[in-house]
């Protein structure tokens, strides 16, 4: 017996009558039709990888909501170390919440063992934005806050780990994708765990695209078109891509990086990520494909084409108003 996920977008009824009995009729009608598609489930490898990397960024989300809640916590006791220390979780920042949970306040002589490298610069701003008295109850709370900070990066550790084993086996897939400028290790992972290394499962790039939901809605009545935002696909690929393109956009002379800020330029930052995250995506198919790393030149040389076949159009039309422009050649 061969049996079948499909969505259930694809298989509605009519409103009326609504039985689990004539459910079943009317999804055995669609089936025998041919009407239902197999839904896209990946090799039990890459589900075992897709739970850890899915795992990972739940605990990622939980790190980054303790370090608010801790800020928070700072802010309502009067040390304000957010507003002179880009990152109060780095090394002198910590250094700084440690001898608090021990003493309550810091003074200068204090503050200057626990600030490293370029914040020593601004000791003097930072013992202003300290001063301040933490009672026994708050060290008590801020020592309790920083120990379970400290069990979920502990923890978060270990499923890196464990996910570096598991992606072992699929280390050249790995390599095709790291080839991409913008695509390190972690994002790799989660992508190959998203999407297996199997491309069959998938017809075209279009098709691939619509599955993670970074293709265009199509919501058109009597000519107007209504809306055009992105349609619902699988979230985890949909961020990763995004988190990318944001890479990719920081970036400078490369193709996907010169392609992101002309569409910038016209549509805006936010349409030019998810524009660039499906062209990723296009690009990552294409790759898995045919099994051939990313090469920046072939990509430019497209570029290139169109960009003089856009200027020989340009010529042509002038031609046609009776201007002599020559035509640009390769």
């Amino acid at each position: 017996m061969h049996l079948l996920v499909v969505n259930a977008r694809h298989m509605k009824n009519v409103p009326g009558k609504k039985t689990d009995m004539c459910d079943a009729e009317w999804i055995a009608t669609l089936l025998r039709a041919g009407l239902l598609k197999e839904s896209f489930i990946p090799e039990r490898t890459f589900r075992e990888l897709r739970q850890l990397t899915r795992y990972r960024k739940n605990i990622i989300s939980d790190v980054t909501s303790q370090k608010n809640r801790i800020d928070k916590f700072l802010h309502s006791a009067g040390f304000r170390l957010s507003a002179l220390i880009s990152d109060i979780f780095g090394a002198s920042g910590r250094n700084i919440m440690r001898h608090l949970c021990e003493h309550g306040m810091v003074d200068k002589a204090a503050l200057d063992k626990c600030l490293k490298t370029q914040t020593r610069r601004k000791i003097d701003d930072i013992l202003v934005s300290v001063n301040g008295t933490l009672s026994v109850h708050q060290r008590n709370c801020l020592r309790m806050m920083l120990s379970y900070l400290e069990q979920i990066e502990a923890h978060k550790q270990v499923i890196e780990a464990a996910i570096a084993q598991e992606v072992q086996n699929h280390s050249e897939v790995l390599a095709l994708l790291c080839s991409i400028p913008g695509i390190d290790v972690i994002s790799g992972t989660a992508i190959i765990a998203e999407i297996s290394s199997n491309m069959d499962h998938f017809p075209s790039a279009e098709h691939l695209c619509s599955w993670a939901g970074l293709c265009p809605g199509n919501n058109e009545s009597a000519g107007k078109r209504k809306s055009s935002h992105i349609t619902k696909g699988n979230r985890y690929l949909k961020s990763m891509l995004c988190e990318v393109a944001w890479v990719i956009a920081g970036k400078r002379k490369t193709y996907l990086s010169n392609w992101y800020w002309r569409i910038k330029q016209q549509k805006g930052a936010k349409r030019a990520t998810i524009a660039l995250a499906r062209k990723l995506l296009v690009v990552i198919y294409t790759m898995l494909k045919n099994n051939t790393p990313y090469n920046e030149d072939i990509y430019e040389q497209r570029r290139l084409q169109c960009e003089r076949k856009r200027a020989n159009r340009l010529i042509h039309e002038l031609s046609k108003l009776g201007y002599q422009v020559s035509p640009v050649s390769a």
